[in-house]
This record gives structure tokens, sequence and C-alpha cells, in this order.
């Protein structure tokens, strides 16, 4: 059973870079053909799909968002981790990580159990 786990710090401040790791047990990140995933909920909204990077190392980002993201691996930890830049109040969210790609949770056969994200100076 695949299992997902977000990682990363509770508190930004405005216009620093948001860091965050999803490690992955129970299944290998590069297991054909599977995408991994990043998803937001900002209070009140629906969910929000960042970008994924694929099994392959390819990388796929939200037109939304791709001038301010980078989404990387390390194969050796089989984690993924999601760099979000220059945050502001409006990126405060739950973070998700999750196996799979789209903006339902119904996307993702297996996802992570989110972490908040509060920027605020």
């Amino acid at each position: 059973q695949v299992q997902l786990k977000e990682s990363g710090p509770g508190l930004v401040k405005p216009s620093q870079t948001l860091s965050l790791t999803c490690t992955v047990s129970g299944g290998s990140i590069t297991a054909s053909y599977y995408h991994w995933s990043w998803i937001r909920q900002a209070p009140g909204k629906g969910l929000e799909w960042i970008g994924y990077i694929s099994y392959s190392g390819y990388t796929y980002y939200s037109p939304a968002l791709e001038s301010r993201i980078s989404i990387s691996r390390d194969t050796s930890k089989n984690q993924f981790t999601l760099q979000l830049n220059s945050v502001t109040p409006e990126d405060t969210a739950v973070y998700y990580c999750g196996r799979g790609y789209g903006n339902l949770r119904s996307d993702y056969d297996a996802w992570g159990q989110g972490t908040q994200v509060t920027v605020s100076s």
C-alpha cells in the first residue's frame, strides 16, 4: 500500500520561497506510469492542482502557477519536492501530495494527510 507524507514549514513570510517535500513509502516514484502531484486547498475553496513530476522525471505545471513553481525529486530517498517562489497570503492553503493528476480527490489513488501552510509576516 502506497503512503505519502508531506513535510515542510507551516509558516512562510510573503515574498519568500515555500519548499515542501513528499516522502513516499510502499512504492517507487519511478514505477511506470504514475504521476506524482502537488495539490492545494485554500480556505473555502476547492482543490487546485499545482503540478506533477512523472515516473520518468517529466514535469508539468499548472499554467496559473508555472512561473513560480518547480517540482523535483530525489529517487534515492523516494521523495519529490515542491518549491513555490514569491509567496503571497493567497498561497495560504493545505498542501497535499498525491499519486495521480487532476482537481478531484477521485483522480488520485494515494493521498497524503496534508500540511497547512500559512503565508504571513
